[in-house]
């Protein structure tokens, strides 16, 4: 088991052009929220996320046509840069959960019976979907499933 707030998945920190602390201290979480996310970020999330750019289109509330109009900004809103991040940190959990990304990935693309059916990539783009995902996978690390 690991501690949720200080554990990050080297894959996918060297994936992303954020600092460590980002995933792992909540007043690191809230400033780079504040100061806005790069655009280059939100491409290398794509990536971190198998190029799953439709989870992105929802997330950020534009058209796939659009999405690539992101990639340039300097900085992100603060409620965009709080959901990507925010979903990179489900995947991070995910990761270190399952002890392997591909199984991560996989698993947040089935669909999943204690999400009412619905795969965990479908409500990446709500808070409420995250936190979901989340409070699964706690019940998924320390087997209170029965």
């Amino acid at each position: 088991m690991y501690d949720r707030n200080e554990a990050v998945d080297p894959g996918l920190l060297a994936e992303l052009s954020l600092p460590k602390e980002v995933f792992t201290d909540s007043v690191a979480f809230i400033k780079q929220v504040r100061k806005g996310i790069p655009g280059q970020v939100l491409v290398e999330a794509i990536g971190a996320f198998d190029g799953d750019r439709e989870m992105f289109v929802r997330l950020l509330e534009t058209t796939p046509g659009n999405l690539h109009r992101f990639y340039k900004r300097e900085a992100l809103s603060r409620s965009q840069s709080e959901g990507i991040l925010d979903a990179l940190r489900v995947l991070n959990y995910a990761i270190l959960v399952f002890g392997d990304s591909k199984v991560a990935h996989e698993w947040l693309r089935c669909q999943v019976p204690a999400l009412s059916g619905a795969k965990p990539v479908d409500l990446l783009d709500t808070f409420c979907g995250r936190d979901w995902i989340r409070d699964v996978l706690g019940k998924i690390e320390y087997g209170e499933f029965s």
